[in-house]
């Protein structure tokens, strides 16, 4: 068994919509039946006793060993507590070759899933030993390492239970949720909108006191100094006993409390003094320790907080029991379980020499013995919520705390005597305000109700139940995806909307082009969803693009499909029929919103049964206004998109709900250009699913041309030498099939055609290609690029001149090596009258030199002296 391929599948796909890893698995023709392997599901089952079944419920292929990765990658991931469900094994159309599918949380869990999958395969084969149980807690870990923390994922999880998109940015806690204007930016229990003063007042914790003093909110007397000599004078001053802490730290690192005693005092300040040059002594209050959280201008939850601490039981000694009390399954090293390990630091063993302890003292049974004052859950500490019990006096004064720092997101210490009476009754203060506050000890407290703080955060940012979506348009097919995405982008922008824009030639930012190259995959989708700037995006989504990754996006508002034909890039990534490649284009229609639209063609029987797999509604478009399927629609009360009497017809059902003229839609070329009517449906389509004001879409229509700049490479007209000059990248049968037609309609003395082929395509897709144009075109240019991906020298041109073999107009068919060369070799023989079909391969360019050599011939020859 060999694994050829691992990739990851980033958002929906081929297979589920799902994130998954995907392998391409060979095996060798024993390994296709793992009956025919001696012994082996005996000796498999004994190293994964509970591993299930390996055949899929009724079925009837043998069990390859291919499927038998897929199940042990499957169980390792489960079995380290990654909450996946999909996985799939599909044969090629190779023998012995099969496409593995395991979904995955975190893509390099499963990636390493399928690493010890494999290795353990080869033990099992080779009948050696095999540690299970050492490759699930290697996946437990670095599921645990890479997995937001809680409080992150915590908004997370109320994000997407609010239906709110989210990409992760970093391997840490910064998360981006929505898109484009709409979108948010979080990093833990961190806003975008927090300020970066506010934070350093918070940080400050000297200057938070004086802060919160000046608003009269009670807060413990107390200054900061910068030795211990100073500290302890301090202490003197303010009376026993106080508190130190680092005047810049978080998580109660450094912070002691309740110190009665000048060792203590040393101990403390040296702590405190490691973190932070400036250590605050404050008069220590007596009562609980509670934390409050504020968000924006409401209370959320609260939690009284107890210090680390042990019970005796007159057997074990202190450091004994604190590893008793470690060991509980929910107290972890960092934050990512509900309670953190207790620390035995100096601070700890301050703080028992301060009862009269040390390390290895063995206290009585039922004593307790405080390892910290302080209540941080970050050093130890449990909470009970008691956000039910908080006076509206003591939340109104953590509010104005968190105000008065400028925090929108704040966590309020508080020392009182009960949670339950105002602050200024019971002597009581607020210790310290924090930004990014933890949010472990509301999500699940020690003891009592969790609060749903995760969705107070995303009200905060997400008001009136937004889901900080933008419009979202994808558009699949074979041919036209390019011109319809554009004119579909164009008329979003006639309301004043900043649209992002993938095509096969760019990424674009309203009308500023800020990435080159093919960029129809899902990198540069996601790139124009993160775009601060942009109220919609329109997505031209390419073959290669799902199959290498998914789709860039959990769902669309509109997807359209232009059509599928004869198909393009087939025998391309396992994708051999037309058939095959309907399921990857349908991709986007299966990810419809919904409460979205699918604008589907119904001409095209293939594209038309795409409808069944939508989960929103359907638009069907189609020249003809009797199409059966178009009918059918209509009858139904649905929406459908038509040709009639020279307008292009909207209805739903028997309204019509709007015409417009051909003849006032330049693209169509007064409906004469057959294929540019239809993308002008689908883009209609797609406006009207959109909600878009009809007026402006008018106006867009009128101002949409098929010129070099607008649409580069979708039928271009130039005027050379008298001639026509028509430049497309037209580069598959049924896009040559629909330019021929266009072009049929168009008067000329004789007709000539430039054309090469992508040596990646099959060898009949490229002969097919020349049969067409054979019938159409006296004269043929065949020319051979630089890049023949992988064809032999000649091979491309070979085949293209044998669909030319039985041509029944084409008897002049010329061969040139290098595609400017061919351009300036076709030009060169137009005379006037004459058209000329330039299907160029490089887009800008190849139009570049087009317009260049036009230039040109417009000048004027100097007038002989």
């Amino acid at each position: 068994m060999e694994l050829s391929r691992l990739r990851a599948l980033r958002g929906p796909n081929l297979w589920s919509r799902h994130t998954a890893i995907e392998a391409i698995v060979s095996c060798a023709p024993n390994e296709c039946d793992v009956a025919l392997l001696a012994n082996f599901e005996t000796n498999l089952r004994q190293v994964l006793p509970s591993l299930g079944q390996l055949a899929t419920e009724g079925q009837t292929l043998p069990v390859s060993l291919a499927q038998v990765l897929e199940r042990v990658a499957f169980y390792l991931q489960a079995a380290a507590g990654s909450p996946i469900r999909f996985s799939k094994t599909t044969q090629t159309v190779e023998i012995g070759v099969y496409q593995v599918v395991v979904q995955y949380t975190q893509e390099q869990v499963g990636r390493l899933a399928f690493e010890y999958a494999e290795q353990l395969i080869a033990a099992v084969l080779a009948q050696q030993s095999f540690d299970v149980a050492a490759a699930i807690a290697k996946l437990h870990e670095l599921d645990e390492d890479l997995r937001l923390g809680p409080s992150t994922g915590s908004i997370v999880d109320a994000a997407q239970a609010r239906h709110i998109p989210f990409r992760r940015l970093t391997d840490g806690s910064l998360v981006t949720l929505g898109w484009g204007k709409l979108q948010r930016r979080i990093q833990a229990a961190e806003l975008d909108c927090t300020s970066a003063v506010a934070e350093s007042i918070a940080q400050d914790k000297d200057l938070t006191k004086s802060l919160l003093h000046a608003a009269g909110i009670p807060v413990p007397q107390g200054h900061s100094v910068t030795d211990a000599a100073a500290g302890w004078q301090a202490a003197l001053e303010i009376g026993l006993p106080v508190v130190v802490k680092p005047r810049d730290g978080n998580q109660g690192k450094g912070v002691a409390v309740n110190i009665d005693n000048h060792d203590h005092f040393l101990r403390a300040y040296a702590a405190a003094e490691a973190i932070s040059d400036e250590v605050i002594v404050e008069r220590y209050l007596p009562g609980q320790d509670y934390r409050l959280l504020v968000v924006g201008d409401k209370l959320i939850a609260a939690a009284r907080r107890e210090p680390p601490l042990v019970i005796g039981d007159g057997v074990h000694t202190i450091r004994q029991l604190v590893d008793q009390v470690n060991a509980d399954p929910r107290r972890g090293e960092g934050h990512a379980t509900s309670l953190t390990k207790i620390r035995f630091d100096d601070i700890a063993l301050a703080r028992l020499q301060a009862q009269g302890f040390g390390a290895d003292s063995i206290p009585a049974a039922g004593q307790r013995v405080v390892l910290r004052n302080n209540a941080n859950l970050s050093t130890g500490g449990t909470a009970t919520d008691v956000t039910d019990q908080v006076h509206p006096e003591l939340a109104a004064r953590a509010i104005e705390a968190a105000q008065m720092v400028g925090l929108d997101i704040c966590g309020v210490d508080i020392v009182c005597e009960a949670i339950d009476r105002p602050l200024e009754d019971q002597g009581g203060g607020i210790v310290e305000v924090n930004a990014a506050p933890g949010l472990r000890m509301h999500l699940e407290p020690s003891f009592g109700q969790g609060r749903a703080v995760g969705e107070a955060i995303i009200n905060e940012l997400f008001p009136n139940q937004s889901n900080g979506r933008i419009p979202v348009v994808a558009v699949a097919g074979t041919n036209g995806k390019t011109t319809t995405v554009r004119l579909t982008s164009h008329l979003l922008k006639m309301h004043g909307d900043c649209v992002g824009m993938t095509t096969t030639d760019g990424v674009y930012i309203g009308e500023q082009r800020i990435d080159t190259g093919d960029c129809a995959g899902p990198r540069s989708a996601r790139n124009v969803l993160l775009h601060p700037d942009v109220d919609a995006a329109v997505l031209e989504t390419a073959r290669g693009g799902v199959l290498r990754e998914g789709l860039a996006f959990d769902e669309c508002d509109v997807a359209i499909v232009t059509n599928i034909g004869l198909g393009d890039h087939l025998g391309l990534s396992y994708i051999s029929t037309v058939e095959d490649l309907a399921v990857v284009k349908r991709v986007i229609v299966q990810n419809v919103a919904p409460t979205g639209m699918a604008v589907l063609n119904a001409a095209d029987p293939i594209v038309a049964n795409m409808a069944d797999n939508c989960p929103g509604q359907v638009t069907f478009f189609a020249s003809e206004a009797s199409h059966p399927v178009l009918q059918a629609h209509r009858a139904a009360g649905k929406r459908v998109v038509f040709v009639e009497d020279g307008q292009i017809v909207l209805a739903e059902g028997e309204q019509v709900v709007q015409r417009f003229a051909l003849a006032d839609i330049p693209l169509t070329g007064q409906g004469l250009l057959g294929f540019q009517v239809e993308n002008t449906m689908a883009a209609l389509g797609a406006a009207w699913a959109l909600g878009r004001d009809w007026d402006e879409v008018r106006r867009g229509l009128a101002s949409f041309t098929s010129d070099a700049d607008t649409a580069p490479g979708r039928f271009n007209v130039f005027s050379y030498a008298e001639a026509t000059v028509i430049a497309d990248y037209g580069h598959n049968p049924d896009a040559i099939n629909a330019l021929t037609q266009a072009i049929a309609t168009m008067p000329a003395q004789r007709r000539m055609v430039v054309i090469s082929g992508a040596g990646d395509r099959r060898d009949e897709d490229l002969r097919q290609q020349t049969r067409i144009l054979g019938d159409a075109f006296d004269t043929v240019v065949l020319y051979q690029d630089a890049c023949q991906r992988g064809r032999a020298d000649g091979e491309v041109i070979s085949l293209l001149r044998e669909g030319l073999a039985d041509a029944t107009r084409t008897r002049d068919v010329q061969e040139v090596r290098g595609e400017f060369v061919a351009i300036d070799h076709a030009l060169g023989q137009l005379q006037a009258g004459d058209l000329c079909l330039i299907l160029i391969d490089q887009v800008e360019e190849a139009l570049a030199h087009i317009k260049q050599r036009v230039a040109e011939a417009k000048r004027p020859t100097p007038a002989l002296a």
